[in-house]
């Protein structure tokens, strides 16, 4: 039987392979060629906007879109030497979803320490929603 663990656990486990990134390493790692990856689903981009740049991919179609070697991927994912910064809204997602990176090969794939709100909260680029009723 396998081991049960609480989630929690997993997570600490997940983070134990990851040297995580902060808000201005992350933006450092996109300015030197790496690619930030938003994992957040539709709803919360539409309420709290983007980060400039990043290759948004919701967390079901992760997998499929950065594997260099399938068919689906995305077009700027080319090889496994690639640096990703995965990032979700708050940084827990985006751990689990680093490793599941690593696990494909993208040995430099990592995650953004509080996720899209921690970059925010650094005053870094976004671009906020359009809204109705604005230009």
């Amino acid at each position: 039987m396998r081991e049960r663990m609480r989630v929690e656990e997993l997570l600490a486990e997940a983070r134990a392979q990851l040297d995580r990134l902060g808000p201005a390493e992350a933006a450092a790692v996109q300015r030197d060629g790496g690619l930030l990856v938003d994992i957040r689903y539709a709803a919360l981009r539409e309420r709290d906007g983007t980060v400039p740049g990043a290759l948004v991919v919701e967390r079901n179609e992760l997998e499929w879109r950065l594997d260099p070697d399938c068919e689906h991927r995305a077009a700027r994912v080319t090889d496994h030497d690639l640096r990703v910064v995965v990032f979700c809204d708050e940084g827990y997602a985006s751990s689990l979803a680093a490793v599941s990176l690593r696990r494909l090969g993208l040995y430099r794939a990592t995650d953004l320490v509080g996720g899209f709100q921690a970059w925010r909260a650094a005053g870094l680029p976004v671009t906020l929603p359009w809204l109705p009723g604005t230009p």
